[in-house]
């Protein structure tokens, strides 16, 4: 379970990684946090947190269909990225590519969604750049400022810590099996998947958490990555009235797909992942700012580098999340059989 080469996108980025050479202002290592941080001479007490993130294959596989969809996500990708180490946001700097003599519906509503993005949680496009491709990729690159004291990264975590969400998950993995398993659009219209980043929660997790990761990936990676990182591993409740968001609920019941899949499936919202002393949990709700939603609580933090589920009436079930993790690379891309596969490994776990 504790080791990062197990999967293969961190053997991916490491590849790329060790051709560069290390800034020496940098105080992160790869993999360590969601946002770089850098030293600022002319500004000691803060780090730079900056970051980037590109929606390419969304589009490419249909996952996305409006043009504000897009711009929407582009901006608040990289936007969650900076909640998880607590920044401030100063601003975003966009790229777009697309094909020459795009129409013009296609720019006013891309646009329109990174506009409406920033300007839902109080800041500004601060420029970019735009490019004539053969197919539609849209870049947001995030800026902001942390306190140095106080910045927040992916290590961090001990035994017996609490770990909780910033709010209820699974409305990206329910959108994604609705449009890629090609069911019913209705169950879930492309216009009410709407993510956003937690930036006033990861303000308030400012010297509380002791380690914290956005759920762009989904929650169960995300929580897999912790605990290769930090060589522990989690305990999780699964009490999905609780964990699962409305439209998640809705989807598996009408869709008929099991509650864990909202929580596994690669295409996740912006919620935040987080661990905090369990001295701190009882009292997290109540600390001013930042809990709109109230945070959720998904279980504890253990010794044994797994993660273990418990399902009501069951013992607790040890999830290998490599398989799974990789399973985009080891099926080709070929969806059908992605999902397939998904489900099969969900079943030899005993999730169904």
């Amino acid at each position: 379970m504790t080791r990062m080469d197990d999967i293969l996108e961190n053997v991916a980025i490491d590849a790329w990684a060790k051709a560069f050479s290390r800034a020496p202002m940098q105080a992160n290592a790869p993999h360590e946090s969601d946002a770089e941080l850098i030293e600022l001479q002319a500004a000691p007490e803060h780090y730079l947190a900056i970051t980037i993130d590109t929606v390419a294959e969304e589009i490419l596989t249909g996952l996305y269909l409006e043009p504000y969809t897009m711009g929407w996500v582009t901006v608040m990708a990289s936007l969650s990225d900076l909640a998880a180490v607590g920044a401030d946001p100063l601003g975003v700097l966009v790229s777009v590519s697309a094909p020459p003599g795009n129409d013009g519906e296609f720019v006013e509503g891309a646009a329109r969604g990174m506009e409406d993005a920033c300007r839902s949680v109080g800041v500004f496009i601060l420029g970019g750049d735009s490019n004539a491709t053969p197919v539609v990729s849209l870049t947001g690159c995030a800026v902001g400022i942390v306190p140095r004291t106080e910045a927040i990264t992916r290590r961090g975590l001990r035994p017996g810590d609490a770990v909780f969400l910033t709010g209820r998950a699974g409305s990206g993995n329910a959108f994604g099996l609705v449009r890629l398993g090609e069911l019913r659009g209705e169950l879930f219209p492309e216009e009410d998947y709407r993510p956003m980043a937690r930036i006033a929660a990861g303000r308030a997790l400012r010297g509380v958490a002791t380690a914290c990761m956005d759920t762009s990936d989904g929650v169960l990676t995300t929580l897999d990555q912790l605990a290769r990182l930090n060589g522990h591993g989690f305990e999780i409740d699964c009490d999905w009235t609780s964990i699962l968001s409305d439209d998640a609920l809705r989807v598996c019941e009408r869709a008929g797909a099991p509650p864990w899949m909202m929580l596994a499936g690669p295409h996740g919202e912006f919620e935040l992942a987080f661990t905090v002393p369990a001295s701190s949990a009882e009292t997290l709700a109540d600390e001013p700012g930042g809990w709109d939603p109230p945070p959720v609580r998904l279980g504890t933090v253990v010794e044994h580098p797994a993660i273990t589920l418990r399902l009501p009436s069951r013992e607790g079930i040890d999830v290998d999340m490599a398989p799974l993790r990789n399973l985009l690379e080891t099926t080709d891309g070929d969806l059908g059989r992605y999902l397939r596969e998904f489900r099969a490994l969900g079943r030899s776990w005993g999730l169904e």
